[in-house]
């Protein structure tokens, strides 16, 4: 018995090491008790060495998919069977989908971020975009705002070289690689400034930045969402700017999983972000 396509009892999970701290499942498992959908959305602990057989395990009992997490999303892209474009743009993968024993990787970094964006300040400007941090989610995101329209590119990294091989890799063209020293110089024209870095996440050193140069117009957005309102959010909503948090990312990335494993596109709602945000340390 299907519905949508999809298995009457659906089964999904989340990999990595460490997993124990993840929302997916608070997050998997509100949308199956909302929907009403026969399934279950499990955590595995888990290392590189021992994915190839985890996947291969995952199909042969029947499961829809997992989400992946450090530090398997890298190791994962030589054992897919099919790769999306998302994951050759990211260089990792944290989203698989296993039909009829075969894998299909996705990331869902790009999409999570622009549906975020668009549905929390859906009038931002793409005329200049300063992306601060340029590791993990950044290439996705870039991307993707790429291909939304933005129209000048600006990335600042600590170590500038792995900023100039995104624009190598992504072909960026005309995008500006500038000196982490000179974050805050390079900040006078920007439009929309996005943080991708673990600075300023709990637990992390702190993001110092000097927003004294930022136009009062610019929309700013950081997708670290551990502490909720980071202090760069603080900051920003001190000077009168528009903020976008981190963690409706999240929730909007989940969404990809969530529609093949189990058939439907959930909505992210208020009441779902007051119940993941409990969960946020």
């Amino acid at each position: 018995m299907t519905q949508n396509g999809v298995s009457s009892f659906a089964r999904a999970c989340i990999m990595g090491c460490p997993v124990s701290h993840s929302l997916s499942p608070r997050l998997h498992g509100f949308w199956l008790q909302q929907y009403e959908i026969q399934g279950e959305y499990t955590r595995r602990e888990m290392k590189p060495e021992q994915l190839r057989g985890a996947l291969a395990e995952l199909a042969d009992r029947g499961f829809a998919g997992c989400n992946l997490t450090l530090p398997l999303k890298e190791p994962a892209l030589d054992l897919m069977d099919k790769l999306d474009e998302s994951c050759r743009v990211s260089g990792a993968v944290n989203t698989v989908v296993i039909h009829e024993g075969r894998t299909t990787g996705y990331n869902s970094d790009g999409f999570g971020f622009m549906e975020s964006l668009n549905a929390q300040y859906p009038a931002w400007d793409g005329g200049c975009v300063v992306i601060l941090g340029t590791g993990g989610a950044a290439r996705g995101i870039i991307a993707a705002l790429r291909k939304a329209g933005a129209k000048r590119l600006i990335l600042i990294n600590r170590t500038q070289k792995k900023a100039e091989k995104i624009v190598e890799d992504l072909k960026l063209g005309q995008a500006e690689v500038a000196e982490w020293k000179n974050r805050a110089a390079a900040l006078k024209n920007t439009t929309l400034l996005i943080h991708c870095s673990c600075l300023g996440m709990s637990g992390q050193p702190p993001l110092e930045l000097d927003l004294s140069s930022l136009p009062k117009t610019a929309l700013v957005c950081d997708i670290v969402y551990r502490p909720l309102l980071t202090p760069l959010l603080v900051s920003a909503k001190e000077r009168g700017h528009p903020v976008v948090e981190g963690l409706p990312m999240l929730l909007h990335q989940g969404r990809l999983g969530f529609r093949h494993w189990f058939g439907v596109d959930p909505a992210v709602t208020t009441e779902l972000y007051n119940e993941i945000a409990t969960g946020v340390i």
